[in-house]
């Protein structure tokens, strides 16, 4: 497999940034059906796929989320064309059945264990919410992942038959480049990494 070039390498890392202004144009249902496709293929363990998402694009659906966010998050994520709840299905092991069957016991590793299922949901489930992330940026769409907001609060507005949980939020659109901070530094290779 060949490696990518510097302009898609530039795109999706060295020169993406954390947009909080979007311009004001839609990002289409079918966009969004596009997203999905590519970031469900980004790899999970035993396939588990523990991420649900809730594209809140409407504004109705945008004045439920409104009080669950921290101040400084409110008005770019009501300006944002969208918002993409990422969420953790915590019995996701139910799908195990069908999309892991090379081992038919799977789903009976985490039903009978809720430490297991909710620390392989949230790990899992956060891979899946960084795939999204690329996988938009690879698509041209700008992105601002956030934690600041009411996590309980989202969970009773969202999911309140409490099967899914949110796990952190990202707004999507075509950025602003008038919003952008200046670029934070990176940990260099000596303080980042060890070599065993």
């Amino acid at each position: 497999m060949p490696a990518l070039n510097d302009e898609a390498l530039d795109q999706l890392f060295r020169a993406a940034r954390t947009f909080n202004r979007f311009r004001p144009e839609p990002v289409d249902d079918s966009l969004l059906r596009q997203l999905h496709d590519l970031y469900r293929w980004g790899p999970t363990s035993m396939n588990c796929q523990p991420a649900r998402v809730v594209f809140v694009r409407t504004p109705e659906g945008k004045e439920r989320l409104r009080p669950a966010l921290a101040p400084g998050n409110v008005d770019k994520t009501m300006a944002a064309p969208v918002t993409a709840i990422v969420a953790t299905d915590m019995a996701f092991f139910e799908q195990l059945p069908s999309q892991f069957p090379a081992v038919p016991t799977a789903r009976e590793l985490y039903a009978g264990n809720t430490g297991l299922a909710v620390e392989t949901g949230l790990r899992n489930g956060s891979l899946q919410g960084a795939y999204l992330m690329l996988a938009a940026r690879s698509l041209g769409l700008a992105v601002g992942a956030m934690s600041g907001f009411n996590r309980e609060a989202v969970n009773r507005a969202f999911f309140p038959d409490g099967r899914w949980e949110a796990n952190f939020l990202v707004n999507l659109g075509w950025g602003d480049p008038a919003g952008l901070y200046p670029r934070g530094p990176r940990l260099a290779f000596e303080d980042a990494v060890q070599l065993a």
